[in-house]
């Protein structure tokens, strides 16, 4: 059984002052405190405290090895996007760090791979860095779920979907900047609470616009955190489309229909979300997320589906590594190696 975390970050150990070389509202940074740990900072702002599993490949491989994953995806944290800078400078910012996440690979003896950040500003850049990453190795790219108001149905953005199809990338779609304000700055709500809001937002807002309807069937799409609240809100969404003409938006179909049309991780963290994701999108849509190495993620990670009682031994097997490789485009290559060994 090959076991494979689609959603989990990195972080590189340094990176350049983008204040000092652009300067503007302030750039992520990042503090070493000593001891493996760091914080990462936006001006004189703490944002984020992390540990060198951010950035030491060694440390991931050991806890890899702990928890018995044999391959881990990694994408850039969303802090560091740069969707609201010029698109120059985000096209910059994105390459280093692109850059930065293959090195890990190089590092990793096959135990790594990684999806790239692309300026989603500016479509056309993205579309040309998307380009330059799949020919250097990434496997595909982490996109924020909207971009400013924008959201998946726009049209540049569904046009640099329709260029990830056309490249094999596939995309993994990220929640940032949250919704909320205030309200959810207590007790870390702009997590638990408008997070998984903004992943439902952007999905629904996909399906209405119409943009599953313009995109190929052969893209790949993952949406983190198990779709948000997607899955437990679709009948409220299926009943509205039903009964009020606003709803439709432009869809040709009622929600349900597009399900088969993405994959969910299962950063849900109960077996009862597990099995209503399962229920919902179906077993072969499924795939392991961790959010590692995160304190919100899943800390042992592949624990909650090899504990879900209702799994059988095949839908766990397509849970923790199958569909993975399927949405990843190797599925097929593992195979032909198989066969090619067989020989």
């Amino acid at each position: 059984m090959t076991t494979v975390d689609l959603h989990n970050h990195f972080f590189p150990e340094r990176w350049p002052d983008w204040d000092a070389k652009f300067g503007g509202e302030p750039w992520p940074s990042i503090r070493h405190d000593g001891g493996g740990k760091a914080t990462i900072m936006l001006g004189e702002r703490e944002f984020r405290r992390i540990d060198e599993r951010c950035w030491n490949v060694a440390r991931r491989i050991e806890d890899l090895d702990r928890d018995g994953i044999d391959l881990q995806v990694i994408s850039a944290t969303p802090v560091l996007f740069a969707y609201g800078r010029p698109p120059a400078q985000a096209l910059e910012v994105a390459k280093f760090y692109n850059d930065a996440a293959l090195e890990m690979c190089a590092k990793s003896g096959g135990r790594l791979a990684a999806l790239c950040q692309v300026p989603l500003q500016d479509p056309d850049r993205a579309c040309k860095e998307l380009t330059r990453c799949m020919r250097a190795g990434h496997r595909g790219v982490q996109i924020g779920n909207h971009v400013g108001p924008k959201d998946l149905d726009d049209e540049g953005l569904v046009a640099f979907l329709q260029h990830c199809a056309a490249e094999g990338a596939s995309v993994l779609v990220h929640p940032w900047d949250m919704l909320g304000g205030e309200r959810t700055k207590r007790f870390m709500m702009a997590w638990t609470v408008s997070m998984p809001a903004e992943t439902q937002l952007s999905l629904v807002a996909m399906i209405l616009g119409g943009a599953f309807d313009r995109l190929p069937r052969s893209l790949k799409l993952c949406f983190a955190h198990g779709g948000g609240s997607f899955a437990f809100l679709l009948g409220r969404l299926e009943n509205a489309w039903h009964h009020h003409p606003a709803v439709k938006g432009v869809s040709q179909h009622p929600p349900s229909h597009y399900c088969d049309r993405f994959y969910l991780d299962t950063a849900v963290f109960s077996a009862d979300s597990l099995a209503l994701l399962v229920k919902t999108v179906g077993e072969d849509r499924v795939v392991l997320g961790s959010d590692y190495p995160f304190p919100l993620g899943e800390q042992q990670v592949g624990r909650l589906v090899r504990e879900s009682a209702f799994l059988t031994e095949a839908q766990r097997r397509k849970l923790l590594g199958e569909n993975a490789l399927d949405f990843l485009g190797l599925a097929a290559a593992n195979a032909g190696a198989a066969a090619k060994a067989a020989e």
